[in-house]
């Protein structure tokens, strides 16, 4: 038992080193507790189609090896993905069009290249807070997919988001709206034409040479953002936070609107 004399610094150090130590094995247990194997996950696949969708819904398929597999549409809400690094290309090159994936765990989940094209993400969960437990999304399809997750440091370059519904849904979450949370994250090069991000949180976001154009900007939180190159024709920047912003080579940037309603404009870096 310990001293009730102890530093009361050394109690909080070792109450956390309880807490991680708990978080680990409760994760390493999540890992070997998948309620299928890979081939049975591609077998029940195989017996479904669009019209009769295979129903994964709260399914253990942690550190299962799915890349590149069709899912025709499978409900794989609440759905646990974990990955851990011993199974790095979990869905990497899957085709998860039109999937719903919504409260689907996301630990270190592999999309790279996925077609995830029109299909729903919301209310993910994402534990954990260094960015190798984001889920990589680099290279994916991800137009006309409708998300909110908090996603900060994550990886989306080269992806394709275009008319994506990234927005706060006004109507539908009332009080306590979930915002979606890009601080941080690997833009460059991703297409977000007409793509719907209001009121997201992008500060420090990589959007270098990213494809902005008709992209919906109110309110969003661009402070400290890198926009170098960045094509914003037709994007709305009304009350946008534009502090620190990069915008060098930006291309379009007298056909955006509402840049004269932008916040902090005068303090954008051109």
């Amino acid at each position: 038992m310990w001293p009730v004399t102890e530093d009361l610094g050394m109690s909080k150090r070792r109450l956390s080193w309880v807490v991680l130590v708990l978080a680990a094995i409760f994760l390493s247990n999540l890992s070997c507790a998948a309620d299928f194997t890979a081939a049975q996950v591609r077998e029940l696949l195989a017996k479904a189609d669009s019209q009769k969708p295979a129903d994964l819904v709260g399914k253990d398929l942690s550190d299962l090896d799915l890349s590149n597999i069709d899912f025709k549409r499978a409900d794989l809400s609440a759905a646990n993905l974990f990955a851990t690094r011993l199974v790095l290309s979990n869905l990497a090159g899957a085709k998860l069009v039109r999937a719903n994936l919504n409260g689907a765990w996301l630990m270190g989940t592999n999309f790279a290249g996925a077609d995830l094209s029109a299909s729903s993400m919301l209310s993910l969960v994402i534990l954990g807070g260094e960015v190798k437990e984001r889920p990589n999304f680099a290279g994916a399809n991800l137009s006309g997919v409708r998300m909110i997750a908090n996603l900060p440091g994550a990886n989306l370059r080269g992806a394709n988001l275009s008319r994506a519904n990234l927005g706060v849904d006004i109507k539908n979450q009332g009080m306590g709206q979930m915002r979606m949370d890009l601080t941080s994250a690997n833009l460059a090069d991703a297409d977000l034409h007409d793509a719907d991000l209001s009121r997201a949180l992008m500060m420090f976001a990589d959007l270098k040479g990213a494809n902005l154009s008709g992209a919906n900007l109110f309110l969003v939180k661009l402070a400290g953002a890198d926009l170098t190159g960045a094509d914003v024709a037709g994007a709305n920047f009304t009350e946008a936070d534009l502090d620190g912003t990069i915008l060098k080579n930006v291309k379009g940037l007298n056909a955006a609107k509402g840049m004269d309603k932008a916040m902090n404009r005068d303090r954008a870096v051109y």
